[in-house]
């Protein structure tokens, strides 16, 4: 992408496929000076530091290839770009490189340095991630090697001398490969960028000047996907590749709706990986990486929802229609035999973390409630289960279905609905309590399908939530908000989509209109962050977060499309006369 650069601070160089980035970030909000290739296998891991040698350099970051280049001198620099998903090659023209083995060092941790003298490499081995790290000079000269063989506490390096034309390979890997071979420097970063240019196209084909996030939010996406390895059976888009490095389980359903217009297959991927975990009693597990699956909590059951966004797109054949009945109805039977109370129709979170609003203040009093994001959510996916069931020919089972959304739906109005507003519950007391947050509006995600006076207070409190950038998850008049609160106060995208597209089904386009162009022009403005500050609009948290990404990708195409005269006058000037 001619022109498309990006801060290092913020997102990660990395590959798609690849577990690995180059990036100053070594742990949770922990910035290194020098930029370390860092994996991802078994966790976040710096494994080598990467030093230029004789040269003051700053960074250029592009897709397909990253660079340090001499302020000095402008013929000096140092270009590194992925080979592949597991290979890095490295090349300079005046400053030399180090390389040092990163890492804690201590009896049963650390790095191990050796030559091998079978392939004539210099090899790490990572305790940390257990793989081994290989570094094939191709060019050039070393001028030191230090701590080879050592044990205990030495520094482990490599040094590149300084010289035109030098080049290093690296590559991880288990326990062996051939010597290293690949095609030269300048045909892999050539590949690098047109897989990126493909895939830009394929799911921003719509993107114009009116949009000019698009490209930065693709890479997002695209540098932040893995190929399957541990506990992931298919390729996986991991939320960042800094350290919310794994896939939650709903922040995945955001990631497959971006994906599923252009690419169809890693769309469906996203939306079936955390089911692949899923458990006898139906329960989806809280989150998937590499070497770790929990299922200490679980996460709001909005697959119905974004099974029915996938399925406007992907045109699913009946063997996948299948297969997702069959997921979609153990994981709502969860909620309906496990998280209701007997008696009770409303089934309940049994911490905020359930929720995905881990701290937000609709359970500042009990923790384990009702309440009726999950009762909407619920009945979003009754009802994509009853269309399921009669497309696959079960009138019966979309009977049943039908039956027990408009259980869920009464009792939430019946139950929760007072005094103008949605009240959390506790489900073993019965204790009601009202807050201010936004989870407690969220019912509007059932569009048109609410009392016209439930719908119109929803939409009055929304409208006090919105700032100029955007959707405040607690209002900033509220005692409880908090700058940097997470979910006390903080725009987050998942919020932003669900809202405004139960908005736009209910009929407020003006009100979903603002919020989405606010949104955009947030992300625009501030990048891709974990959230923003919602009176300021500044990026917080992991800058690098992909259902960001994935939601300005959604919205802005929605966007396109709504004003398709206009964005192909953009794209094609002289159309306009």
């Amino acid at each position: 992408m001619p022109g498309l650069s990006f801060s290092l601070r913020d997102i990660p160089f990395s590959y798609r496929g690849s577990w690995l980035d180059v990036s100053p970030v070594i742990a949770e909000n922990t910035y290194a000076d020098d930029l370390h290739l860092v994996s991802h296998q078994t966790g976040l891991h710096p494994v080598l530091r990467l030093t230029p040698v004789g040269a003051d350099c700053r960074l250029v970051a592009t897709p397909s290839v990253l660079s340090w280049q001499d302020v000095a001198d402008p013929a000096g620099r140092i270009d590194l770009a992925f080979q592949n998903a597991d290979t890095i090659r490295v090349r300079g023209a005046g400053p030399g490189l180090r390389l040092t083995a990163a890492g804690t060092l201590t009896p049963f941790s650390g790095s191990y340095f050796f030559r091998d003298p079978v392939s004539g490499g210099y090899v790490v081995t990572s305790y940390e991630t257990g793989r081994r790290y290989r570094i094939t000079l191709l060019a050039g000269a070393i001028s030191e090697a230090g701590g080879v063989e050592a044990l205990g506490s030495a520094d482990r390096f490599l040094t590149v001398s300084g010289v035109p034309g030098w080049e290093v390979a690296i590559e991880e890997y288990r326990t062996a490969r051939p010597p290293f071979a690949g095609p030269s420097f300048d045909t892999v970063g050539e590949a690098a960028a047109r897989q990126f240019a493909e895939f830009v196209d394929a799911i921003a084909p719509w993107r114009s000047a009116e949009t000019p996030a698009a490209e930065l939010a693709a890479y997002v996406l695209w540098s932040a996907t893995v190929d399957p390895a541990g506990f992931l059976a298919r390729p996986g888009v991991l939320m960042s590749k800094h350290w919310m490095d794994k896939i939650w389980s709903w922040d995945h359903c955001f990631n497959a709706i971006a994906l599923a217009a252009g690419e169809p297959e890693p769309a469906w991927d996203q939306f079936l990986l955390p089911f692949d975990h899923q458990d006898p009693a139906g329960a989806l597990p809280d989150s998937v990486t590499h070497s770790e699956v929990l299922h200490n909590f679980v996460k709001p059951p909005i697959h119905g929802w974004a099974l029915s966004r996938l399925r406007e797109q992907l045109g699913l054949d009946r063997a996948r229609l299948t297969e997702a009945y069959a997921k979609l109805s153990s994981w709502t039977r969860f909620w309906l035999d496990h998280r209701r109370v007997p008696g009770h129709d409303l089934p309940h979170y049994q911490h905020g973390n359930d929720s995905g609003w881990d701290n937000a203040t609709t359970f500042d009093g009990d923790r384990v409630v009702e309440t009726a994001d999950l009762a909407a959510f619920l009945v979003l996916q009754l009802r994509e289960l009853a269309a399921l069931a009669e497309e696959l020919d079960r009138p019966d089972d979309a009977r049943r279905w039908r039956e027990t959304a408009g259980t869920v739906r009464a009792a939430m109005l019946d139950e929760l609905w007072h005094d103008g507003r949605f009240w959390a519950r506790s489900a073993a007391s019965g204790r009601r309590r009202v807050s201010r947050s936004l989870l407690d509006l969220m019912p509007i995600v059932l569009g048109d399908d609410l009392p016209a006076e439930v719908t119109d207070e929803l939409v009055t409190r929304i409208a006090g939530h919105l700032t100029d950038h955007g959707l405040a998850t607690e209002p900033p008049g509220s005692p409880d908000y908090a700058a940097d609160g997470y979910w006390r106060g903080p725009i987050w995208a998942p919020s932003t989509v669900l809202i405004e597209d139960g908005l736009r089904r209910a009929g407020h386009v003006d009100l979903a209109d603002t919020v989405s162009r606010r949104f955009r022009a947030l992300c625009e403005r501030s990048g891709f962050a974990e959230n923003f500050d919602a009176l300021t609009g500044a990026g917080l948290r992991d800058r690098a977060y992909t259902w960001t990404a994935s939601g300005y990708l959604i919205l802005a195409a929605a966007h396109q499309r709504r004003n398709p005269a206009a964005a192909h006058q953009r794209r094609n000037p002289a159309a306009a006369g």
